[in-house]
């Protein structure tokens, strides 16, 4: 390990400052969200009590996304993968107490889960690398709770592992779930023991270790016990298995005694995203992505990127509304944010939930039919939000067959959906009220419109209408709130014209629409 100290700065994480050094290793400078280097303007700005709703609504106007949450905003739909001891306890929150040899998956090819995720349509996927229990899919040394304490692949299996490389085989992004919550390590102590936060060198060596003596960049956080263990394999994972595109946090606490609870340390966590994976989307209790409230897939009828939050007092930022609120960025919740909000954040949402009734395989279950499943597409990623799907495997290692033929029937009803854009090569006009007008040539069928704004100039449309020239008139035929990166409107009957247009009629700043995209569906 090299000694040399090369540089010692201070990560500002939602107002809480984290010393960090590094050896070995240049040192990112950032601010919690923003990208490597230099943090991006814009992307998260001050608001207080005193701003009237003409000037919040001129900050909201403001903000713009980092080039991280654009590029993860363009996948759309992600996949995940619920995989671990309950897969075979049968239970969806394990104890942390389980026999590591019950995880025996001895048919596991995740090959096959690739060629699934690729069919379907997937662009990233997220392993359950660690659950609730704390049973971790790699043989990590900081926990005898993992693959190496059973006797599948005689303790040398790794899940991680063969999963990042069949993934990435297949096209497909790489992403990871490490559970905050951890019941094996509340057992071992270690988890919710009351500690206090002090300075801790990452990683931290264990007897044997074999990247003793080696050219190792190092990190000097602030952490509880239970924190250092979290970062600890936060190295692991983020130094060993390739690039990392995406971090998926949730918020649960173990179920421990009432009166304990652990205060995760998110500063010092997302710093060292932040240095080992600078490209890594942190989501959903991290500072690019936020849960949109629901685990049913479903995002708000209008759902904004930009709204209103609040500090948590340990390096994270939460709703400055409540979670459920059905209006999160709308002027009215920005206006009734205003005593609690201290920022405007570029913070957009995803939209989780299980092709199953659970979200570990069970036998008795079944995926969803594929009319729910096109619902769901249309009720997130058609309202400016990214699908987070997951598709459990089975005790065999396998996605089960039911799955991945309804992952390619969900696809297939998708690409029938929105078949080729009729307005593709059209002759297209703007004007300066906010409004395009497409000619089609000829009368065309439409009965799906797909909308988009240029998101790089951030969210600007807050009222819109569509209308074709129906009989020599301009005849309403949709309308609706937020467009945002993706609004998919449905028509309930095809309607025959060839002039079209996009009129915006209440924004925020100068909209910047970058699709108006008229199809004919072949359901």
């Amino acid at each position: 390990m090299a000694e040399h100290t090369i540089d010692r700065r201070v990560f500002l994480a939602a107002a809480v400052t984290t010393v960090v050094a590094v050896s070995s290793g240049s040192l990112a400078h950032a601010a919690t969200g923003g990208a490597a280097g230099p943090a991006e303007p814009n992307y998260r700005i001050p608001i207080g009590p005193d701003d009237t709703p003409e000037q919040l609504l001129a900050k909201a106007a403001r903000v713009r996304p980092t080039k991280r949450q654009i590029a993860w905003q363009e996948l759309e739909q992600t996949a995940f993968l619920h995989f671990g001891v309950n897969t075979f306890t049968g239970l969806e929150w394990g104890t942390g107490d389980e026999d590591p040899n019950v995880f025996q998956p001895t048919g596991l090819d995740t090959d096959q889960w690739a060629r699934a995720l690729r069919d379907g349509g997937f662009k990233l996927a997220i392993l359950t690398v660690k659950h609730h229990d704390g049973f971790v899919l790699y043989p990590s040394r900081y926990t005898r709770h993992s693959v190496a304490s059973s006797s599948w692949r005689q303790g040398r299996g790794d899940v991680l592992r063969s999963f990042a490389d069949s993934m990435r085989k297949y096209g497909i992004k790489v992403g990871v779930y490490i559970s905050p919550a951890d019941e094996n390590q509340y057992a071992d102590g270690v988890y919710a023991n009351g500690s206090k936060r002090s300075t801790r060198t990452i990683p931290t060596l264990v007897d044997g270790d074999d990247r003793a003596g080696g050219d190792l960049t190092t990190f000097t956080l602030d952490a509880t016990d239970y924190g250092a263990h979290m970062l600890n394999q936060l190295y692991e994972v983020l130094t060993e298995y390739g690039p990392v595109d995406e971090v998926w946090f949730d918020g649960s606490q173990g179920r421990i005694p009432e009166g304990k609870a652990e205060t995760y340390d998110w500063d010092s966590w997302y710093a060292v995203i932040r240095e080992l994976a600078p490209q890594a989307t942190v989501a959903v209790r991290g500072p690019d992505v936020r849960w949109v409230g629901n685990e049913g897939g479903l995002a708000r009828e209008n759902e904004w990127s930009v709204i209103p939050v609040k500090d948590t007092g340990n390096g994270s930022i939460d709703y400055a509304l409540h979670y459920y609120a059905p209006d999160q960025g709308s002027r009215d919740a920005l206006a009734q944010s205003r005593s609690v909000a201290q920022y405007l954040q570029w913070w957009p949402a995803e939209c989780d939930v299980s092709i199953r009734p659970g979200w570990f395989y069970h036998a008795d279950q079944r995926p969803k039919s594929v009319d729910q499943l096109a619902d769901i597409w249309f009720r997130s990623v058609g309202r400016n939000s990214v699908l987070l799907l997951n598709i459990p495997p089975d005790r065999n290692g396998l996605l089960p067959a039911a799955d991945v033929a309804r992952l390619k029937e969900f696809r297939e009803r998708i690409d029938r959906e929105l078949p080729e854009d009729l307005a593709a090569g059209a002759r297209v006009s703007d004007d300066d009220e906010g409004t395009r007008t497409v000619d089609l040539g000829t009368d065309q069928e439409v009965d799906r419109i797909r909308l988009a704004e240029d998101i790089r100039h951030g969210q600007q449309v807050e009222q819109f209408v569509v209308e074709a020239q129906v009989g020599g008139a301009w005849t309403e035929v949709a309308h609706a709130g937020t467009i945002g990166a993706s609004r998919v409107l449905v028509l309930p009957v095809p309607v025959r014209a060839r002039r079209w247009r996009l009129r915006v009629t209440q924004h925020r700043n100068d909209p910047h629409i970058s699709l108006f995209g008229l199809y004919r569906s072949r359901v």
